[in-house]
């Protein structure tokens, strides 16, 4: 992820749920392998849309990964145990208590 923020940033995700998200939202990146931690941070583009073409998938959403703070993360990745988290979904929306640790990692 780190890789693809320094060479190719701008990318459409696939979501299962879109959960109220707008232009200038932050995703956080969740990995569970090797260990479970955000680890890299992008912006949304455009609000989540469906594909026409691609009826199987929910929604697609345009973002771009922030290369310096994806870096940032990659080196200093914020765990599971920083971030409260319980059962992690798809798509949720950052808890209040764990946004300034996500900010500070990621040099926001």
């Amino acid at each position: 992820m780190r890789r693809l923020a320094e060479e190719e940033p701008e990318l459409d995700l696939w979501l299962g749920r879109r959960n109220r998200m707008r232009r200038g939202d932050r995703l956080w990146f969740f990995f569970t392998h090797p260990e479970s931690a955000v680890a890299a941070v992008a912006e949304v583009d455009e609000e989540p849309r469906n594909d026409p073409d691609a009826p199987d998938i929910p929604y697609l959403v345009a973002v771009t990964l922030l290369p310096e703070a994806t870096k940032a993360l990659h080196r200093d990745p914020v765990g599971r145990d920083e971030l409260g988290l319980g059962q992690v979904r798809s798509v949720q929306t950052v808890k209040p208590e764990a946004l300034p640790v996500l900010l500070t990692r990621a040099g926001l």
